[in-house]
């Protein structure tokens, strides 16, 4: 066995440890259950709020934005609270933010929509700040790729159905729709069609609200064990490791990782929430678009299966994130050279290239930190904002009225060159990134 430290923590019993991996699959479940219907989301508000599509992309600026902002604060509370309480109150809050969606739906205002969108992301960093360093650390911290792509199991298959059930509801006979609101001239009437539009959304997040309130007393009754974070690190013959080191800033292999998030989630969220905009880019129906996460979504789900199965009895971390980060690379110029139908599939085959690149940064930038287990947590989940900024700059690049616009740039382009240097950087970071500093 390698002689390397982990974070010192007593593992739980082997009922408790089954129970813990039962109740994080909940949580995660319900993470990617809130996180991926933004990808239904943006059309929706796109057509009920008449946006352009650089407005109707600021849904997942918005929601990422709460990450950026809350992690750091999300790093002390769960210092005070704990890592169960502090999954618990992050249900709450991302209740909280789905009840916003009641006024917005009523006075049919996007700038409460992306408020409440906004405190989802609160709460979802908290979340995200709580449970995945506890589930790196819950076990051998070689292994924690395997059940990090367990969670990432439970995460995708709520985003592949999300999509789904959101869609058949609040998108329900979308084009048809569509057509009478472009057609109607009278504006009473038009805006009958929008306010009726907009209600659609209003029952799901009130059942979504009431759901997450109940999920979080549950938690807070669990018996999800705490684990202790703020001990030295000791290695695998259980001697302790000596590291002088005082600050946060002082690991470069964490703040590189921090990066690396943040170009993962940006590659991740373009893959999943924007293939259904470079569909009607390509001309294709909103009827036909609107399913097109899903195959994403399902493309990650192969991935995350075959990290259980190979990671780490045949692939180690590291090199499966350089496998994934190459495919990236692949898919992504792969999808540039075609068209139609074929360019929609290679992005959703970029689920699969992005499928173990979470399991696999997260333990490795996380390894070693010992007491700063909770802070370094919440430096990577400060990364999730590239989901934000990301498709922000892609819809801004062949937008002629855009500051960043490029002369003669249209979506293809802007896809590949905001992907590729992506996948690029993460293909740094697992060959030599996450080693910088690493003792």
């Amino acid at each position: 066995m390698p002689n390397t430290a982990t974070t010192l923590a007593a593992p739980p019993k082997q009922a408790s440890y089954v129970q813990s991996l039962i109740i994080l699959g909940v949580l995660y479940f319900m993470l990617g259950f809130i996180t991926w219907v933004n990808a239904t989301l943006i059309p929706f508000l796109q057509i009920s709020c008449q946006l352009s599509i650089a407005e109707a992309l600021l849904v997942t600026f918005a929601s990422y934005l709460g990450y950026f902002f809350l992690a750091i604060p999300s790093s002390f509370i769960i210092k005070k609270t704990g890592f169960k309480n502090g999954m618990a109150y992050s249900l709450v809050i991302m209740a909280a933010g789905c009840l916003v969606f009641i006024p917005a739906a009523n006075t049919r205002s996007f700038g409460l929509f992306l408020t409440g969108l906004f405190i989802q992301g609160a709460g979802m960093s908290l979340l995200q700040t709580a449970s995945n360093p506890y589930v790196s650390i819950i076990g051998p911290i070689e292994s924690a790729a395997k059940r990090i792509s367990m969670m990432g199991i439970c995460n995708k298959i709520a985003g592949t159905i999300s999509p789904l059930i959101l869609a058949s509801i609040i998108l329900k006979n979308a084009n048809e729709l569509e057509v009478k609101i472009k057609a109607a001239t009278d504006l009473v009437e038009k805006s009958a069609l929008l306010d009726s539009l907009a209600s659609r959304v209003i029952l799901p997040y009130i059942v979504l609200a009431v759901f997450l309130v109940l999920l979080a007393v549950a938690i807070s009754r669990s018996s999800l064990p705490e684990i202790e974070t703020e001990s030295k690190s000791v290695n695998a013959e259980g001697k302790t490791v000596t590291d002088s080191r005082t600050s946060i800033f002082q690991y470069p292999y964490l703040l590189l990782g921090a990066l690396c998030i943040f170009m993962y989630v940006g590659v991740e969220v373009m893959a999943g929430d924007v293939i259904g905009t470079y569909g009607r880019e390509l001309g294709m129906s909103l009827d036909k678009t609107k399913y097109f996460t899903t195959f994403t979504l399902a493309a990650m789900l192969v991935g995350y299966v075959t990290g259980i199965i190979t990671i780490p009895k045949y692939l180690s971390q590291d090199k499966s994130l350089r496998i994934c980060a190459i495919l990236g690379i692949l898919f992504t110029v792969c999808a540039f050279m075609t068209s139609g139908y074929t360019a929609v599939t290679f992005i959703a085959l970029l689920g699969l290239a992005n499928s173990l690149m979470w399991p696999a940064i997260f333990p490795l930038a996380i390894e070693k930190l010992g007491g700063f287990t909770k802070l370094g947590s919440a430096f990577l989940v400060m990364g999730i904002v590239g989901g934000g900024v990301l498709p922000q700059i892609f819809s801004r690049l062949y937008n002629p009225e855009s500051f960043i616009y490029v002369q003669g740039m249209d979506f293809r382009h802007a896809f590949l060159y905001c992907m590729v240097p992506g996948y690029i950087y993460i293909l740094y970071y697992a060959v030599v990134g996450h080693k910088v500093g690493k003792r």
